[in-house]
């Protein structure tokens, strides 16, 4: 664990912090970025903001594992660009997606370098490829079923013993800090806005302290605490994603969440979801209904292993026809000692809830997974705000287009974090600390009283976005969304304006940005592509732009 550091007690009362660069966030794509940039640079310091303990985040639940051409023999780029392409359903940025493709291999390598395992084969002189649903070609490197746990658990012992990496952990960032903050009218048009750093909420004492940096870096992760069933983390609350919309930064394809089709249905209810990898089913698993019947080769010809989206949909239709809450996962065919081997935390997850996945069939649901949409960036992942970087899975970049190939995810995390690293290398010296910013102001806040309106509010808002906007949509459906969600906003607001700030606070007020992103791009967007399905609008369309500025 990297060393955790508190403001000094000398500076107890003073509630500004100065930093040469900022990153918010400690997954995969704000520690390789940090380490990256401490490695080159040991005379910048560079200050890392977690707003849990530092190794949790949306990485470590990463099962599945991370794409990447290794296997020259019989996989080349051009078959994972089709790949990445097919899935994205016409709307992925080609050039992104090479960038992505061709550089992430020497990425990946890197990280091994660092110290990340992933599974050989039995002889121990090659990788163990897996592959997923969408892929033409086994290319998936994997460490069991505990992929990105192992990533990120790499990347915190290669981080240990940086000196000019401050690790701030339970620091929660609130706003950006941009010139509306100087006293100046901004609006979304306003072009050249600069961003200085961030307010940060230490959740030890409530204080709210003005970190100033010449650069800042948003990898905050995703947001799939807005829908009722998730896969993420509880901490999955789309922070800096909603803090760039305040910000006035550009927004792009909210519309497009990916749904995991197959999270172990748990009656008793869990938060987060326990995710069955797809990787199951590219070892061999088959979905069937309750009666026990294949169903998948009634929605394409790939069946099991066909792109997350399909697959989805097709479980969302099967539970509507029967009026269940779940189909089921057939591994009863496959090999117990092998299974074991590749999924041993699911594995021992099913034997924990009563089920025998060599005996009985899986019970699995549809689940929020990962949101292919976020922050508009361009190839060297600046934002449309001067002085701040986005990268992971809070942005956009084009690679997903409208739907997420499997395991890609990681790799553009660490292509994007590398592609910032080189660009602040060159461009930090041209920036100085921003002084003028004014501290918090609390004036007129009283301690909340009234804890239940959040934790309530909070149930409403996913029940909203479950019930409204989830895999099948409709404009009845948005409209009744968005007439909940403004009522939402408007007390979630008042009580903002109205009490000291408290995390849960803080996490309401963005997941309800959230949700009204998702729900007002789904609404823009009069066509069904990917991710986005409606009922009103079947058919694909040549060209929408769903860009929210």
């Amino acid at each position: 664990m990297l060393a955790s550091h508190a403001l000094e007690s000398q500076n107890r009362f003073e509630l500004k912090k100065t930093t040469d660069i900022l990153i918010l966030g400690s997954g995969i794509a704000g520690l390789s970025l940090a380490i990256k940039t401490a490695m080159a640079r040991p005379d910048l310091e560079i200050s890392l903001i977690t707003k849990v303990e530092q190794g949790e985040s949306n990485t470590r639940y990463a099962q599945g594992g991370i794409a990447a051409v290794w296997n020259d023999d019989v996989d080349n780029h051009d078959k994972h660009v089709a790949d990445t392409l097919d899935a994205g359903d016409g709307l992925c940025d080609e050039d992104v997606v090479r960038i992505v493709v061709e550089e992430g291999p020497e990425r990946v390598r890197e990280i091994i370098d660092w110290g990340t395992r992933f599974d050989k084969n039995k002889a121990g002189d090659n990788y163990s490829l897996g592959i997923e649903g969408g892929h033409s070609e086994k290319r998936i490197l994997h460490y069991k079923d505990l992929t990105g746990f192992e990533i990120q658990r790499a990347l915190v012992e290669k981080a240990k013993g940086m000196e000019n990496i401050k690790l701030y952990e339970h620091f929660y960032a609130i706003n950006l800090l941009t010139p509306h903050h100087l006293g100046f009218n901004i609006t979304r048009v306003t072009p050249n806005i600069e961003c200085y750093g961030a307010y940060i909420l230490d959740k030890s004492d409530g204080e709210i302290y003005t970190f100033l940096s010449k650069i800042t870096v948003i990898a905050t992760g995703g947001a799939g605490q807005i829908y009722r069933n998730t896969t993420n983390p509880i901490i999955a609350t789309g922070d800096g994603i909603a803090m760039l919309y305040r910000a006035k930064g550009r927004i792009e394809s909210m519309e497009f969440v990916q749904f995991h089709p197959t999270a172990l249905y748990n009656p008793a209810g869990e938060n987060p979801d326990f995710l069955v990898s797809e990787a199951v089913r590219g070892y061999g698993a088959i979905l069937r209904d309750l009666e026990g019947n294949e169903f998948m080769q009634n929605y394409d010809p790939r069946k099991s292993l066909a792109p997350r989206d399909i697959v989805a949909r097709a479980i969302d239709n099967e539970m509507k026809k029967s009026g269940s809450d779940f189909v089921y996962l057939d591994c009863t065919h496959l090999d117990k000692e092998g299974f074991y081997s590749h999924f041993p935390t699911i594995y021992d997850k099913c034997i924990s809830l009563g089920i025998d996945p060599m005996k009985d069939y899986i019970p699995v649901t549809t689940a929020c997974h990962y949101m292919c949409g976020g922050i508009q960036v361009d190839k060297q992942g600046r934002t449309s705000i001067n002085r701040l970087y986005a990268c992971g899975e809070c942005t956009y970049t084009g690679l997903h287009g409208a739907n997420r190939l499997a395991s890609n995810s990681l790799l553009e995390a660490l292509v994007y974090s590398h592609r910032i690293h080189s660009d602040i290398i060159q461009q930090i010296g041209n920036y100085e600390i921003e002084h003028k910013i004014p501290d918090w102001d609390a004036t007129g806040t009283n301690q909340p009283k009234e804890m239940v309106l959040i934790t309530q509010s909070m149930k409403e808002l996913k029940e909203v976005m479950s019930s409204y906007v989830g895999i099948v949509r409709s404009n009845v459906r948005l409209k009744r969304a968005s007439d909940r969600l403004k009522l939402l906003y408007e007390e979630t607001e008042a009580l903002y304006r109205s009490t000291s700030l408290s995390p849960q606070l803080c996490e309401l007020r963005n997941l309800i940005s959230i949700g009204y992103l998702v729900t007002r791009s789904a609404a823009m967007r009069r066509e069904s592509r990917g991710l986005h399905f409606t009922t009103d609008y079947p058919e694909n369309l040549e060209f929408i732009d769903v860009t929210i500025l």
